[in-house]
Parts: C-alpha cells; sequence; structure tokens
C-alpha cells in the first residue's frame, strides 16, 4: 500500500520555516506498513492543491495532508478539498465549543475568523483536535483515504497518533515494512561496497540494501517491503551476524550508534580517562562526549587552544616548534596530545589543529588539513586528514576521524 505526503504552505516554499511534518508522517506510515511513494510541498493555490490531491487520489492509496486550515483568508485548503469531494460546509457544533473554550482560557475573543474553525465539508468525518483550534478530516472515495491535518507540528503529532493510524489500521489489511540499518566506520562507501560485494550479492530477493553515508560513517539500511515481518526480521539480523563477521572492526552498532557511544563504553568499563586538546574543532570532540549521559566518570577536560599563546601557555607546546613548522604539523598535534595528557592526568587524549577555512590555506597546507593525535600510556601517534572544503564539513569530519583514531588505539584491528 502506498501514500502521498503533502505539505500546504507558502512558508515552506520560501523557506521561511522548515518542514518537518513530512518526515513525522512519514515514520508513521512506515511502521504500519505503508509505503511512502512521494512527499510533496506546494503553495496555498486553489489550482494546486486541487490537481496535486485528485493526482495523489489517482496513484496512492492514502494521502495525507498539512497545512493551511487556519482562519485566515490565506488558509484555503479546507474549503479546496471541500470543492474536490464536491461537498458543501456545516458548523460543527463540538468543534465550535471546543475553539470557544480554548480560546477563552487564552483570553482570545471568539470573533467571526475563530468561529469559521469549526465550519467543516459535508463529506468528511471530523477528526478532534484536543490541542489546536483546527479539526482534522478524513475522507475517502472509491477505497482511498485523504486525511488533511493542521500545520503545527505538535497537533499534526497527536492527531496522527491519536486519530490517523488508529484508522488507517482498521481501515486497511496492512503488511508491514521492516527496515535495520547497521552502523560502519572506517571504510569510505566505495571501499566498503567492495569489500561486501559477495555478501550483498547473496541477500534474498525480497532485502533491499541502501547505503547511506555520513561523516565519518556509513550506515547500512536492510528493508524488506509489504512482508510478514516476524520472520523477515530475523533474516535480517541474520545476514547482519554474517557481515560481522566479514568487518568485524568497522561495525560500530545499529539504528543511530555512533563512533562516540562505542568509546564512551570502552572507556567506562575499562576506567579509563580521556582529555583533548581542540583548535580547529573548536570543542566539538569535547561536546560529542559530554554530551552523553556518564561522560563524568571519565571526561576529564577539553582545552580550545585557537592560538598559539594558548597552546604553547595551556599544553606545553614549544614555541620553537609553531615557529619551524607551523600550528598545523604533525609536531605540533603530538605536542597538543602529550600536553593535555600530562595537564589532565588522563589515561588518553585527543588533539586536533588544522585549517577549516574558508581563508588560511595555501598550496602546501589547503584548507581542509588536519592534523589529529591520540595520546596513550604505550606512545603518541599522529596522522594528517584533508576534512574537505566546507568550514562545518571539515570540523565534522575531523571531529570523526579524531575519535575513530582514539578507538583503534584502544581497540586495534588486529585484536579483532
Amino acid at each position: 500500500m502506498k501514500a502521498t505526503i503533502l505539505t500546504i504552505g507558502d512558508e515552506i516554499l520560501i523557506g521561511q520555516i522548515v518542514d518537518t511534518n513530512s518526515v513525522s508522517i512519514a515514520k508513521h506510515l512506515n511502521s504500519a506498513g505503508i509505503v511512502v511513494r512521494e512527499k510533496i510541498s506546494i503553495g496555498d493555490d486553489r489550482m494546486q492543491i486541487l490537481d496535486t490531491v485528485a493526482r495523489a487520489l489517482r496513484e496512492t492509496e492514502v494521502t495525507v495532508i498539512t497545512g493551511g486550515l487556519g482562519p485566515t483568508k490565506d488558509d484555503i485548503t479546507k474549503k479546496t478539498l471541500a470543492e474536490l469531494f464536491h461537498s458543501g460546509m456545516h458548523c460543527d457544533e463540538c468543534v465550535a465549543a471546543h475553539v470557544e473554550r480554548m480560546l477563552t482560557a487564552r483570553g482570545i475573543d471568539y470573533n467571526e475568523l475563530n468561529r469559521s474553525q469549526a465550519l467543516v465539508p459535508d463529506a468528511c468525518t471530523v477528526l478532534f483536535n484536543a490541542h489546536g483550534t483546527a479539526p482534522g478530516m478524513w475522507f475517502e472515495r472509491d477505497g482511498h483515504v485523504v486525511v488533511s491535518l493542521p500545520g503545527v507540528p505538535y497537533e499534526m503529532e497527536h492527531l496522527m497518533q491519536d486519530e490517523v493510524m488508529p484508522r488507517l489500521k482498521a481501515r486497511f489489511a496492512l503488511r508491514q515494512i521492516v527496515h535495520r540499518t547497521l552502523i560502519t566506520a572506517g571504510l569510505p562507501e566505495s571501499m566498503l561496497a567492495k569489500r561486501i560485494e559477495a555478501w550483498e550479492n547473496a541477500l534474498p530477493p525480497y532485502l533491499k540494501l541502501a547505503y547511506l553515508p555520513n561523516p565519518g560513517a556509513v550506515r547500512l539500511r536492510l528493508s524488506a517491503y509489504e512482508v510478514e515481518g516476524e520472520s523477515v526480521a530475523r533474516e535480517i539480523e541474520r545476514q547482519f551476524e554474517a557481515l560481522r563477521r566479514l568487518i568485524p572492526h568497522n561495525v560500530i552498532g545499529y539504528e543511530t550508534a555512533t563512533m562516540q557511544e562505542l568509546v564512551h563504553r570502552i572507556l567506562t568499563e575499562r576506567g579509563k580517562t580521556l582529555a583533548t586538546a581542540e583548535s580547529c574543532t573548536g570543542g566539538a570532540i569535547a561536546a560529542r562526549f559530554t554530551a552523553m549521559p556518564g561522560a563524568s566518570a571519565y571526561f576529564r577536560c577539553g582545552v580550545v587552544s585557537y592560538s598559539n599563546e594558548s597552546k604553547a601557555a595551556l599544553l606545553g607546546v614549544d614555541p620553537a616548534t609553531i615557529a619551524r613548522v607551523g600550528a598545523v604539523s604533525e609536531e605540533v598535534a603530538r605536542q597538543m596530545a602529550e600536553g593535555v595528557r600530562r595537564v589532565a592526568d588522563a589515561d588518553y587524549a585527543i588533539a586536533t589543529t588544522g585549517i577549516a577555512g574558508p581563508a588560511g590555506g595555501s598550496d602546501e597546507k589547503p584548507v581542509g588539513t588536519v592534523w589529529i593525535a591520540v595520546a596513550t600510556p604505550e606512545g603518541t601517534a599522529a596522522v594528517c586528514k584533508q576534512c574537505g572544503t566546507d568550514r562545518g564539513q571539515v570540523i565534522d569530519r575531523a571531529s570523526a576521524f579524531a575519535i575513530a583514531m582514539l578507538r583503534d588505539a584502544l581497540e586495534p584491528a588486529a585484536e579483532q
């Protein structure tokens, strides 16, 4: 079974607001076994609404619409849907009483515009909106369902959960959609695909593999559509276990697992401590760790030594070294890591120094050049990485590389 998600509002098209509704709606539909065929955003235009909904009715069994249900003249969704379904309008007394109570409690006048919220098409089933003034609406035609919901995200979310999904499950005989995602790190997408090519080619035909790259990680998602969920879920687990045996050191975990969560667990279990010294990443690495509950058990401190003076004063980096080879260098990265490890009395330390851009690069050290060092009880390792050309991208990639490098120090690949 397929669905169309339609968001209506000029504010979406001009970038004034971000469409989060379609993300939430898609998750609800997928979890019930309904495949989202397309997501569309259009403006507050009568003909565009008529044409888009009419096409969705022809091509998918379920259409979920958000937006355009307010009391002002630019909100035309309700009247346009009444026209599409050849329907008159009437006042729903339950909605009217609810709107009046809600506005009175807020000290807002119950005027003609607000009263219009209770006008609904004769052809719809009203979906009571306990959290706002615009009711949801459920239409049916020739076995197809069109649902219209308010654009306010928390109102839409309550209606999807409390009204729409129970009705869809009761209305249609739905089969499951199963998704499971394995998180990998340490292999770029092309190298990963080559490494697991034989495994991918041997997958059952009903399982679809998607590669989803992120900074520092590649997510592998196995999906099966309109299936018997329990047996397929077991097969996906079996396939991922086989994949784990192929690339044991590159598997981080499932779904939303991150490299910092893996390192967090290792440090906590071993009772080891960590400190960071960051220049170009500006504290991003420390922030990734301290965002996790329980980080205080191992995280000693994070130093953002952005200037050369702070590198020398706080971390003990030799000014002569900076003068000789520059702040973005292997020697400085090593001294930063060793310095913060010494100052914090930590077992492990990470350091970064680089050129995040957009300015400051040279032929020898272009924008995106980052030296990363990890200091351990056994010694210090350093590596130079090219992390892109966009400032945010450089910070994200360098942070991911640094945490992965610490993981490799904690659990070398040879031990896997």
